[in-house]
């Protein structure tokens, strides 16, 4: 039996073959009809080993096209949407196997593709390393701060769901917000040293993906967005939310109807690109402040994703008023200044 790669060709491969060659091509003998049947068959093996990666490539392909397709339903940027598309093209058109790219290369690997930057390779990573893409996801209505949770080293699935109820948070930033804080002590099973060591894993991850916007994004916009504009966001998505202005969606957890009613708003200020919706957490329902606790999402021209809250704050000098939460010193500054 003769093998290339991961197939076999047997006899009974080979004769069907040199049957029809004899009868096509006109070999004449058994040698050399075997000959060239068995040329020909490691081609088709070669074409067919091309191709097992083909559904894999396709299903990533496929994400990439359903989130333009949701992004433009939702009255998203253009720039946005046509960056995805061309990201699934470029992926659909890859004649070879997009997880050998990334195992030889990384991210890196997948950002030296035409048309896709670092925001979007790193989904792509996220999709071949998990299955899933939290970006669609929530552009799906399916969001899951449990499973965002995960992606820290010492977090398991059960830490990461007390976690999400019990102080509420929704965000890898606002989880550093909280372990830097104490409230990330007050979960159930972590400790001081715990929370010490969930805090330094944070702290490595977000320290990457701020280095890498401040090599790519010159001057003061280069750390994210003020709180002005992102309390300026804030005020635009409750404006024309509460006005009946923006599309909504039908989130799959606490709907029970499966109805369409969480507002979603796709602006842009500046360099940046934002999605803003309301918080469908447990810990917002919980506190009945599902119409009040505002998630903001922002996405630079290379298409990395961050993501702060914006809330009406309930205790010290700043009740009553709509802050961005870890960043409360600078919204207080604002105000002063207004």
């Amino acid at each position: 039996m003769h093998r290339m790669g991961d197939y076999a060709i047997g006899p009974r491969d080979r004769n069907a073959v040199c049957r029809q060659l004899m009868a096509d091509q006109g070999a004449e003998d058994a040698v050399s009809c075997h000959i060239i049947a068995t040329a020909d068959l490691s081609r088709r093996v070669m074409n067919q080993s091309e191709l097992h990666n083909a559904p894999e490539n396709a299903a990533v392909a496929d994400m990439l096209r359903e989130a333009a397709a949701l992004l433009a339903a939702q009255d998203a940027n253009p720039f946005r949407v046509a960056a995805y598309r061309k990201a699934a093209d470029t992926v659909s058109a890859l004649p070879g196997s997009l997880r050998e790219l990334f195992a030889r290369g990384g991210r890196a690997g997948l950002d030296s593709l035409p048309g896709v930057g670092p925001g979007i390779a790193a989904a792509i990573a996220e999709i071949l390393l998990s299955g899933r893409w939290s970006q669609l996801d929530r552009l799906r209505g399916e969001s899951n701060a449990p499973e965002l949770f995960q992606t820290v080293p010492g977090i398991g699935e059960e830490l990461a769901r007390r976690i999400h109820e019990q102080i509420g948070v929704d965000s890898l930033e606002s989880l550093e917000s909280a372990a830097l804080d104490g409230r990330l002590e007050r979960v159930h099973g972590i400790g001081p040293r715990r929370a010490s060591a969930i805090r330094a894993a944070l702290t490595q991850m977000l320290d990457r993906a701020r280095a890498l916007r401040r090599s790519r994004t010159p001057g003061a916009e280069r750390d994210g967005p003020s709180v002005e504009v992102l309390l300026d966001v804030d005020r635009e998505y409750r404006r024309r939310a509460a006005g009946g202005e923006l599309p909504t969606i039908a989130p799959r957890r606490f709907n029970p109807r499966g109805e369409s009613w969480l507002p979603v708003l796709h602006t842009r200020r500046g360099p940046w690109h934002f999605t803003a919706l309301y918080s469908n957490t447990a810990k917002a329902h919980e506190l009945r402040r599902e119409h009040d606790w505002v998630v903001v999402y922002f996405y630079d021209d290379d298409h990395v994703e961050h993501q702060q809250t914006v809330v009406t704050e309930t205790h010290g000098s700043l009740v009553g008023q709509r802050v961005v939460r870890g960043r409360e010193a600078e919204c207080r500054e604002l105000y002063e200044r207004h």
